[in-house]
């Protein structure tokens, strides 16, 4: 009886706010012509309403299509037709179109996990760490050492990282909200800090004359918010302390629940008796290096006529990971089941029955990208979020001019939280952070960039609708909603931290002073919440 009252009050919550909602934009916005609301802070609108009813009703499918519903009501004003046409071509459509080599990269990955499960490889694994890895300390260590040694793309690191550290996490009772934020602190941090990532990649492509790679490797040592989500994670791991909804999951993990009482159903394999550490190190490792090889191909980087070619940097400059990726993905994914054939681990039809379980594996993850891509595209589209922005930024006072490195990294964090993309949002700033500091030689200008990619990252990081956040929670098969709730402290007490580190570099904006005092900060800062932690709990 308590659960059906519970439930029944949450669905009568869920439907005072949306009927709220409604309510609210017929009598604000429908006086206003689309010209009126498109390029303003309307444009924000969808995302924020998106956002808002995940994190209250904690369902995020319904939540991102009221937001694309939202977003379509507001770019067709009122017309039943065109809302329609707004919602399934603008939004549904192009997501799929914009998608669909992730959701490749996605599927094939999935087959390939359920392979290495099938095969034994992942027991196996999670036999040898059960011997070498004695703490939980050290499965959250490597873990995370996991992560940054893989950093060529966020996606390729989200699912990899999960799915070969799952058993070991759950065995020495990580929580999953835990193992998916190890997962998403050294994602998209540890590729905003690579030169050769296709994220230097993606930066590389927003500045004229060719200025792009220098820019990203220069704005490297003050992007504060990617190093010190590194420095906080190893210092929780290592001072051995979480606070937030996390601890909570921790405790929960510790007592038998991994799941905090949302687990995802998952069909269990039963693996094969003869499955070794190779079944799952070797798909791995080829996954890799094919990677690579794809995306300097994608990049034009063995092609002879190509102004690319023998240029690694500039290839990596060039590629296209959605393109790179899946075609990786397709030579390891071929490999692997010719590899377990010829190991006679897994039969042909064995193989075969993994594509659909791999599919179905993805689902979720699949789902939540589509809406929050559709979502993204009707803001960034038809109601030009982005040119609010630009008008916002230009017209900043220049006697201020010492405090735009925190400014842009606060309107940075705050469009990448309500579009959940980083790649966006970087692709909006860059130009309008070049302009407003044009001169070269300015420090500023290095600073500004570095404020850009850092709260591209940070807004990233704390968006429900991210497709990082989305595929961290698919990598650690954790509820979606569980992960955003217990990252999101963590995510705003390093943006805290980055926020000031970016005031002083405001006024001192050298990097060799700057690192280690941003490092310094940090770690200083954990000790006293630390301190503060336990005090409270005496």
């Amino acid at each position: 009886m308590l659960e059906t009252k519970k439930g029944f009050w949450s669905g009568k919550v869920i439907a005072l706010i949306v009927a709220a909602i409604v309510i609210l934009a017929l009598l604000i916005i429908a006086p206003l012509t689309t010209a009126e609301i498109s390029g303003t802070a309307w444009a924000l609108l969808p995302p924020i309403i998106a956002i808002g009813l995940a994190l209250i009703t904690k369902e995020v499918f319904s939540s991102l299509f009221i937001g694309i519903l939202s977003g379509a009501i507001l770019a067709a004003r009122w017309s039943p037709a065109k809302i329609v046409d707004v919602t399934v071509k603008t939004g549904l459509i192009s997501a799929v179109s914009d998608t669909a080599g992730v959701f490749i990269f996605l599927i094939e990955l999935g087959v390939l996990v359920a392979l290495v499960n099938k095969a034994g490889g992942s027991k196996a694994f999670g036999d040898w760490a059960e011997k070498h890895i004695k703490t939980r300390v050290g499965a959250a260590i490597a873990t995370f050492i996991l992560g940054v040694l893989i950093f060529i793309d966020d996606y390729f690191n989200c699912l990899t990282v999960g799915s070969v550290m799952r058993p070991v996490t759950d065995k020495h009772k990580i929580s999953r909200s835990k193992l998916a934020y190890l997962i998403d602190a050294t994602a998209a941090p540890i590729c905003m800090i690579a030169p050769i990532s296709s994220w230097a990649a993606a930066v590389s492509q927003y500045a004229a004359d060719g200025q792009g790679f220098s820019l990203f490797v220069a704005a490297i040592p003050m992007n504060f918010y990617s190093i010190l989500t590194l420095v906080f994670v190893l210092g929780i791991t290592l001072m051995k302390f979480d606070f937030g909804p996390m601890k909570k999951h921790e405790e929960n993990a510790v007592n038998g629940d991994l799941f905090s009482g949302k687990q995802i159903k998952q069909e269990a394999e039963t693996p094969n008796g003869k499955g070794k550490i190779l079944d799952l190190v070797l798909p791995i490792v080829v996954l890799i290096v094919v990677s690579v090889i794809a995306l300097l191909y994608v990049g034009d980087f063995f092609t002879a006529d190509s102004e690319y070619y023998l240029d690694f940097i500039g290839a990596f400059g060039n590629t296209d990971a959605t393109v790179g990726l899946p075609w990786a993905g397709l030579i390891a994914l071929l490999f692997t089941i010719i590899y377990m054939a010829l190991r006679k681990v897994v039969t042909f039809k064995e193989s075969m029955d993994s594509i659909p379980k791999g599919f179905i594996a993805m689902v979720p993850a699949i789902l939540i990208l589509t809406f929050a891509t559709a979502l993204k595209n009707i803001t960034n589209g038809d109601l030009a979020a982005a040119v609010f922005v630009k008008n916002m930024m230009s017209s900043f006072p220049e006697t201020l001019a010492k405090f735009l490195p925190a400014v842009i990294f606060l309107v940075a964090c705050v469009l990448a939280f309500a579009t959940g993309t980083s790649w966006g949002t970087f692709g909006i700033l860059i130009p309008i952070v070049i302009a407003m500091f044009p001169e070269e030689a300015d420090p500023l200008r290095v600073v500004g960039i570095s404020a850009c990619l850092a709260g591209a990252v940070c807004g990233d990081h704390c968006s429900p609708i991210s497709d990082t956040t989305i595929m961290s929670s698919a990598g650690a098969e954790c509820e979606h909603l569980n992960h955003v709730s217990t990252q999101l402290p963590y995510a705003i007490f390093v943006a805290a931290v980055s926020f000031v580190c970016f005031i002083i570099a405001g006024f001192v904006p050298v990097w060799y002073v700057m690192l280690p005092l941003s490092i310094a900060i940090m770690v200083g800062t954990l000790f006293i919440t630390k301190y503060v932690i336990l005090k409270k709990a005496k």
